[in-house]
């Protein structure tokens, strides 16, 4: 298999006039990305940022930052994330905190003085990009403070796990596990060895934001692949269907927020003709969910499980799979891809048999600890006789209310039957006498009257036990949500704070 920096090497034989990226029905040339990633480069090798030195990038969906990977990523550097979701408080303390020796971001964070201050506490070079200008920024150290220590298993991109459910935490990708991952997805899909001229063939779609494991991962297989792909400044309804019936897309990826969205719009079928399939996956996926829009489009859903952890995606359905499989394992995640193993455990780490419900651990080339070793995840989950994964939920987010346990997801779905929510998430509270109480939030649908908290309460009466029934139910216009379209869990506790509060 060619190497992810060969392989971005190949773009440098596709003419100037070759479309590479489209983005707002804007398309724009390998002759400008190259223009403004060799702007970049220059800039980096002039201060001795070479092979294996950390740049931090506000990795935001835009056509600069792609520029910016392919400077990154074809010298052999380190791309360190940061998010541009966060408030401007927390991008400078994570500044601070990874301090790499060199940020590219655009004017606009450079206007912060927070962000600066934070830059300049770090003894960063900085450096504004926009357009195709690249500006070192005056009042920042003007040579790298760290030199590049020799490693033995070179890392390509360091990212934060969405954090969700508490403190994110930065994840190390190495080259190894980028490359094992890729391999393993082709081995999947059957989709590796074609081979075609840079920057030709059907567009790929980026839906996600690049900031998240997903959307870092469509932009680094389409730059390997040498592919043209539309780039979403985010996600929308309007804008996911247009680039999927102008490009006349196979595949698309679709998180379960999002296709909600797009079974809420009423979009017409014939706009989605030309799919085969939609992926899915970031976060929990209901197989009501995949079966609805599977019925109105007649589009298989591939599911699938991963984590910023192994790069990726490490198991899932196939639309073969689907057709032979879907309605006996109905509710599955899918197989483990080729090269993967995967087991589950006691908290103490006794390996369990097949069928019992434990933590998972899995094991392959693209996970951190590498072939041979284990890691443990937070998530439940179970393997079938046939070797299909099942996820039950997850360790650390149950919640325990006087000592029964209650799974988030099995309260949401019953919210979710109610014909007005649109959507909903539930979340442990502290509760001196129980220990913890179930609390609820609820998106409803654009046309529906808001129910009151005692309808929607005894609505779920009838699919719950007692104690799983939510202590409050909030309404909200809409549910805050990160960049992988997972619900912010600090956003939104800040965001039910304030209803309670305007409620006394």
């Amino acid at each position: 298999m060619t190497s992810i920096r060969e392989a971005l090497g190949l773009l440098w034989s596709a003419p100037d006039d070759a479309r590479m990226i489209q983005q707002d029905k804007q398309w724009y040339t390998w002759g400008q990305v190259r223009q403004l990633a060799e702007r970049i480069d220059a800039e980096l090798t002039e201060i001795g940022c070479s092979e294996g030195s950390r740049v931090g990038v506000v990795v935001s969906n835009r056509v600069e930052t792609v520029a910016a990977l392919v400077a990154i990523l074809s010298k052999g550097r380190t791309v360190v994330t940061l998010n541009p979701m966060q408030p401007t408080a927390r991008i400078a303390a994570d500044v601070v905190a990874s301090r790499p020796p060199v940020v590219l971001a655009p004017q606009s964070s450079w206007e912060a003085p927070e962000f600066v201050a934070a830059a300049a506490e770090a003894d960063i070079v900085g450096y504004a990009v926009d357009g195709q200008d690249v500006t070192r920024i005056a009042s920042l150290a003007t040579v790298l403070d760290a030199s590049v220590a020799a490693v033995g298993d070179p890392v390509a991109v360091e990212m934060f796990t969405s954090g969700t459910t508490g403190t994110p935490k930065r994840i190390p990708l190495t080259w190894r596990q980028l490359e094992s991952a890729m391999a393993a997805v082709h081995k999947h899909t059957g989709a590796g060895g074609k081979v075609r001229e840079p920057l030709t063939g059907k567009a790929a779609l980026v839906t996600l934001a690049i900031v998240h494991i997903g959307g870092m991962w469509s932009v680094i297989q389409s730059l390997t692949e040498a592919r043209p792909f539309v780039l979403l400044p985010r996600f929308t309804v309007d804008g996911w269907v247009d680039a999927v019936f102008e490009h006349k897309l196979a595949i698309a990826s679709l998180p379960p927020a999002a296709m909600r969205a797009v079974l809420g719009g009423d979009v017409p079928k014939e706009k989605l003709s030309s799919l085969r399939a939609v992926t899915a996956g970031t976060t929990f996926v209901s197989p009501d969910l995949a079966d609805e829009f599977t019925d109105k489009y007649d589009i298989p859903v591939m599911i699938v499980y991963g984590a910023t952890e192994f790069g990726g995606a490490v198991a899932g359905w196939t639309r073969p799979l689907i057709e032979q499989c879907w309605k006996a394992k109905r509710g599955s995640v899918g197989k483990p891809f080729p090269g993967v193993s995967m087991r589950t455990v006691t908290p103490e780490g006794v390996v369990l048999p097949v069928g019992e419900t434990g933590m998972l651990e899995v094991s392959a080339k693209q996970v951190g600890a590498g072939e041979g070793s284990w890691l443990r995840t937070s998530d439940l989950a179970h393997l079938d006789d046939d070797g299909f994964l099942y996820i039950d939920g997850r360790a650390d987010d149950a919640i325990v209310r006087g000592g029964f346990k209650i799974q988030p997801e099995t309260v949401c779905n019953a919210l979710r039957a109610h014909p007005s929510v649109h959507d909903a998430t539930v979340y442990g509270k502290d509760d001196e006498r129980l220990g913890q109480v179930p609390i609820a939030v609820v998106e409803l649908t654009s046309s529906a009257s808001a129910p009151t908290e005692s309808e929607l309460r005894e609505f779920v009466r009838d699919r719950l036990t007692g104690y799983e029934v939510p202590v409050a139910i909030h309404t909200v216009d809409a549910l805050p949500r990160g960049a992988s379209l997972k619900v912010d869990r600090r956003r939104l506790i800040e965001l039910v704070k304030d209803l309670e509060s305007a409620r006394v």
